[in-house]
Formats: structure tokens, C-alpha cells, sequence
């Protein structure tokens, strides 16, 4: 299998995990349950699962009041598009 779609299989993985965790979370936020920690959250986030953090904000109204996921998601999705960018660029 080629490099590539090794990488897009991680994303794809590591995506639909970061959505899956947000609506986890923001269930267990309406039942008062155990709640995954916020550092799970962004560290998911950061190793490659902004989109599926952004989307799952939109998708279940989750942590959009919390200044550093309603800024740091984003941010962090225009990093790794701007990452693939120079990825795709050099290879």
C-alpha cells in the first residue's frame, strides 16, 4: 500500500474519532456522566483530527464557547491544510 493512502486512511481514522469523541462527550455533558477530558479532545485534534473536531462543534453545538476549541480547531484544520499543501508540493 502507498504512502499516501497509508497517511489518508490515518486521517480518515483519526477524524471519524474526533467526531465520534465530541458527540460521546456532549452526550455525557447532557447526562451529567464521566466526561472525556478536554485534553483527549485537543490532543486528538492536534495529531491530525481538526476537521473532524470542527465538524463535530457544528454538528453537536459542543465546546463553542470554550475560546481555545472554538479558535484552536480552526486554526489547527488551516494548519493542516496548509501542511498538505507543502506535503503535496514537495512529494
Amino acid at each position: 500500500m502507498p504512502r499516501v493512502q497509508i497517511l489518508l486512511w490515518y486521517l480518515l481514522a483519526v477524524n471519524v474519532l474526533e467526531f465520534l469523541l465530541m458527540g460521546a462527550d456532549k452526550r455525557r455533558a447532557k447526562k451529567s456522566a464521566w466526561r472525556i477530558p478536554e485534553r483527549t479532545l485537543l490532543l486528538t485534534a492536534l495529531i491530525g483530527g481538526s476537521l473532524g473536531g470542527v465538524l463535530g462543534m457544528a454538528v453537536f453545538r459542543h465546546k463553542t464557547r470554550r475560546w481555545y476549541f472554538a479558535l484552536g480547531l480552526p486554526l489547527m484544520l488551516f494548519a493542516h491544510c496548509g501542511l498538505a499543501l507543502l506535503l503535496r508540493a514537495y512529494f
